[in-house]
Parts: structure tokens; C-alpha cells; sequence
């Protein structure tokens, strides 16, 4: 690993200094600053994020949303706590999702009947297509 800026002067003389609760120290021999690394976490992709709020927003709970995506529902909710996404208004219909491939996607757009009273949104999920369905208009 290469040594890193010193976060005060953004100088490259760095030199490693010690470790600190397992993690390493250095110092700046420019300024002679003492500063650590922070850890590199498990990092999640942001396309997860983007598509873990979107489903949020659609109305998608936090539970069907891991099990969708296999990302914890802990995780979605200091995602949502985060980046301070408002909750859905609670309404009598809940919002049904099929996964499919391209070609399943294909032949059920094909089907006019399945497409009239309903609302629906498709969005992409790897290789494969998560298409939201719910009702437009109360019965």
C-alpha cells in the first residue's frame, strides 16, 4: 500500500510512525503531523443504494427489499435515515413485483390485458428486470 496525503497539508512525505489499535500511524514530515488511516469497510456498490431507495420510494417494505436486492434491511434503513428519504403515504393497495428475464418481460408487455388498470414500473436488476405493478384506481 502506498503511504498516504497528510490530511493537514496534502504533502506525500509521509513516513509510518507506529501502529494504534490495529491500525497504522504516520507522520508528516513536512508539518509533523500524526494522523491514521481510516479502515476500508465492507463497501456496498452504489447501484445497490440507488436501487434499494427506489424500491423504498415505490413503496417496497424493508424486508422484501433484502431479500430482493440481498442486501440487509438494516442496511436500507440507515440508507433511508441518510439520505433523508420520506416514506410513502400508506394507501389500501401494496404494490405486487415480478422478477423476470427479457424474454418473460417481453411476452407479458406483449399481452395487452395484463397492461390496462394498473400502473407499472420496470427497473433493471443485474441481468434481469423487476417490473412493479399496482392499481391505479380504487374499486
Amino acid at each position: 500500500m502506498k503511504n498516504p496525503l497528510c490530511p493537514r497539508c496534502s504533502a506525500l512525505q509521509v513516513v509510518k510512525s507506529g501502529v494504534t489499535n490495529d491500525r497504522q500511524r504516520y507522520r508528516c514530515k513536512k508539518c509533523g503531523y500524526y494522523f491514521t488511516v481510516n479502515k476500508l469497510g465492507k463497501g456496498i456498490d452504489n447501484y445497490y443504494v440507488t436501487k434499494a431507495l427506489q424500491l423504498y420510494i415505490e413503496g417496497i417494505s424493508y424486508r422484501e427489499i433484502e431479500r430482493i436486492l440481498g442486501v440487509s434491511h438494516v442496511s436500507v434503513m440507515n440508507w433511508v435515515k441518510k439520505y433523508k428519504v420520506k416514506a410513502p403515504e400508506q394507501t389500501e393497495y401494496h404494490p405486487t413485483y415480478k422478477i423476470l428475464n427479457h424474454a418473460e418481460l417481453i411476452e407479458y408487455i406483449k399481452n395487452g390485458g395484463n397492461l390496462k388498470g394498473a400502473g407499472m414500473m420496470i427497473t433493471e436488476l443485474g441481468d434481469k428486470y423487476m417490473m412493479i405493478n399496482w392499481k391505479r384506481f380504487k374499486d
